[in-house]
């Protein structure tokens, strides 16, 4: 508990602490891997939207989302047992029933969410004006 380390990606891109605090506790004072599964979901949902709208015609001005990560005891084991995507896009012209089929189709082919088939990932996608 008392140990304390650092997460560095591959890239460099960042470097943080880790420690049982932020792992299991308040989060302070460093990150931990729920919260960089949270990212990976987050971004790669992002991009994968963002080019299924461009390749179905659509012009996307922007796309903003938050993956939430849900920790629960499951047979005395700390679980992620949902990963819950809150997405809002700006995209002139596109109907709320197109872009609701497009957001799904996008949750589903998002290499990370196929990664993470095990947790139920759900989906609030909310069409802006533009």
């Amino acid at each position: 508990k008392s140990g304390e380390g650092n997460l560095r990606l591959g890239s460099g891109a960042y470097e943080g602490k880790y420690t049982f605090r932020s792992r299991f506790e308040d989060g302070e004072g460093g990150t931990n891997p729920e919260e960089l599964i949270a990212a990976a979901e987050a971004g790669c949902f992002s991009m994968q939207i963002g080019n299924e709208l461009d390749q179905a015609g659509h012009t996307v001005e922007s796309v903003e989302t938050t993956a939430t990560v849900t920790l629960r005891q499951q047979d005395g084991q700390p679980t992620i047992t949902t990963i819950h995507l809150d997405t809002r896009v700006t995209a002139p012209g596109l109907d709320d029933e197109q872009f609701q089929r497009v957001a799904e189709e996008a949750r589903a082919n998002c290499i990370v969410s196929r990664a993470l088939a095990g947790p139920e990932i759900t989906l609030d996608a909310e069409l802006a004006s533009g």
